[in-house]
């Protein structure tokens, strides 16, 4: 039986590809997911990361390439990384009429865990997700954001070393989303577990995730973190000044050294340069005798990732998940 590799990274790709006919679901995908790392596949629907997953548990092989999960290789040995693996699925089942504790419990059974080791697992499960106290609750009364964290809860049941989740804040209301982020962020820091978050939802899940890799049409466009992403796009220094005088507001800030464009937007001036130019415009609006209402750095870089990746690269709608 093959043996799992510690040392390895937690997730491994390498030119791993998936056709389904005369169409190419996953293309090339290589990436590494370090241990302890918080990892969002990102991209639109149809882009090819539900597919991903599925060769990454070994629910369908490859076409061609090679995968690893904690170092093994999941069309040779599928059970094995299931073992090592939590899954939560875009869609979680429950039955509606039994408790969030019973159907934890039910889960346990399947993983072979005596009443003693599940009981102890599904107490301490339930509230690394925020749910401890809707332990007798029935199923069918949760939201969906509850469900969703439930769903964690059965995924971490068999304490697995690695979690995957596909889309899992998708139709969940503000609430419930930061609800499930802080119960991803707190296995992260608290326990070490590597997450790996597929979603198309950039602006959710980059207030958790280490790094990003924008997924478009089956093929891996750009990973790293969110700065060095956003270090790429060529326009992202943007900033919002509001001034009081003088009157020439307009030619002050162009004059300033770095700036390329000056417009006015919502009463105020948005200013795009290439660098950090918010020393000079201080030192050049005070020089000219003008007093400023506000001033700062657009918070723009994620729109700026999207548009390039998720619109200029084509907002896939293929049938292929």
């Amino acid at each position: 039986m093959e043996a799992a590799d510690d040392t390895a990274p937690a997730i491994e790709a390498r030119f791993l590809t998936k056709r389904y006919g005369d169409t190419t679901a996953v293309d090339r995908l290589s990436v590494e997911v370090q241990r302890g790392e918080v990892f969002g596949l990102l991209g639109p629907n149809g882009a090819g990361k539900t597919t991903t997953i599925l060769m990454l548990l070994g629910l369908t092989e490859p076409t061609s390439g090679l995968a690893r999960v904690d170092g093994l290789d999941p069309t040779r040995s599928p059970l094995l990384v299931k073992s090592r693996v939590g899954y939560l699925p875009d869609e979680v089942g429950f039955y509606e009429d039994l408790t969030a504790v019973q159907n934890l419990r039910y889960t346990a059974e399947l993983n072979r865990l005596s009443k003693a080791v599940g009981a102890e697992r599904i107490e301490r499960v339930l509230d690394d997700v925020g749910l401890a106290d809707a332990a007798g609750t029935k199923v069918g009364a949760f939201s969906r954001g509850m469900r969703q964290r439930l769903g964690v809860a059965d995924a971490l049941v068999k304490q697995p070393s690695i979690l995957i989740l596909d889309e899992p804040t998708v139709n969940i209301d503000p609430e419930g989303v930061r609800e499930l982020l802080l119960a991803i962020e707190r296995l992260r820091t608290e326990q070490g577990v590597t997450v790996l978050l597929s979603s198309h939802l950039l602006h959710q899940v980059q207030q958790v995730c280490d790094r990003i890799g924008i997924f478009v049409r089956g093929q891996l466009r750009a990973c790293g973190t969110i700065d060095a992403l956003a270090d790429e796009i060529g326009d992202r220094w943007t900033f919002t000044v509001g001034i009081d005088g003088p009157g020439s507001c307009e030619e002050v800030l162009a004059r300033v050294p770095g700036v390329t464009a000056v417009t006015r937007h919502e009463g105020r001036w948005r200013v795009q340069a290439d660098g950090d130019v918010r020393p000079a415009i201080h030192d050049a609006v005070v020089a000219a005798g003008g007093r400023f209402t506000h001033l700062s750095r657009n918070e723009a870089d994620l729109d700026a990732i999207y548009h390039r990746y998720f619109v200029n690269e084509g907002d896939s709608r293929d049938s292929a998940a």
